[in-house]
């Protein structure tokens, strides 16, 4: 099992804190938010890890394999992504968005599982988005299972809880397999469609086609970081040394 990390993108929300470095080489107790993940994922055994690179590249110094993003302005998360296609073509990988902070047991969770494609997601998200603002359904999107953890809806706006059984984290478990399908599916959109592809777009397309997307649960806490104001809440909301029970 490999890991990948994206980190193309400057973070603009952030403000002047990424005028200098990316948005994950941002300070979180004690730690750049990157420095967490390299932790979490070394923690749960995956020693090769890539960072997949595109704003202020070459502040990234860290003993890894690394692929670059160059378009990294003009295109989305699920072509960063496919920079890595060296590795994803061959190798099961734990893919992790930049900005999140997380302990290495969603990571095991996620190596554990047997489907071909898995992303981690947090049922108990509502507590964490209140400490982030007022209105939790403001930003929240559907997250509905069916029967088996398969995910049938993600993504779409609404004013009921009942919609939302959780909340994706960011972080992916991919095998060739499941690359091949991601693959395919991007070779029937145009240049445009493919440079603004997210990954709730890719999860949808998946699910329209028929590719099994599962859904693994967390217990754990977890933060996700997309403004300063994030950061400050968190700060008040935790304190040094608390940030994970056991990394």
């Amino acid at each position: 099992m490999k890991g990948i990390i994206l980190a193309a993108g400057r973070g603009s929300r952030m403000g002047s804190l990424t005028d200098n470095l990316p948005k994950c080489r941002t300070e979180f107790l004690g730690k750049e938010l990157i420095d967490w993940q390299l932790l979490a994922l070394k923690e749960a055994g995956i020693n090769e890890i890539a960072i997949i690179t595109g704003y202020l590249k070459e502040t990234f110094e860290y003993q890894v394999t690394y692929f670059n993003n160059n378009r990294w302005s003009e295109t989305n998360m699920v072509m960063t992504l496919m920079e890595a296609e060296e590795w994803l073509s061959k190798d099961e990988c734990i893919v992790s968005y930049s900005d999140i902070c997380f302990s290495s047991r969603p990571i095991r969770k996620l190596m554990k599982d047997k489907s071909d494609f898995a992303i981690s997601y947090d049922p108990d998200w509502y507590n964490l988005w209140k400490v982030r603002m007022d209105d939790p359904l403001s930003d929240a999107e559907t997250f509905k299972l069916d029967t088996d953890s398969n995910i049938i809806e993600i993504g779409q706006k609404t004013d009921d809880l009942n919609d939302i059984r959780g909340q994706f984290m960011g972080l992916i478990k991919v095998t060739p397999t499941s690359f091949k399908d991601i693959t395919k599916l991007l070779e029937e959109r145009t240049q445009q469609e493919r440079d603004k592809f997210d990954f709730t777009s890719l999860l949808n397309e998946m699910i329209k086609n028929n590719c099994k997307v599962r859904a693994v649960e967390i217990d754990d806490q977890w933060y996700e970081v997309d403004t300063e104001d994030d950061l400050n809440a968190y700060l008040k909301w935790r304190t040094p040394g608390n940030i994970f029970e056991k990394i």
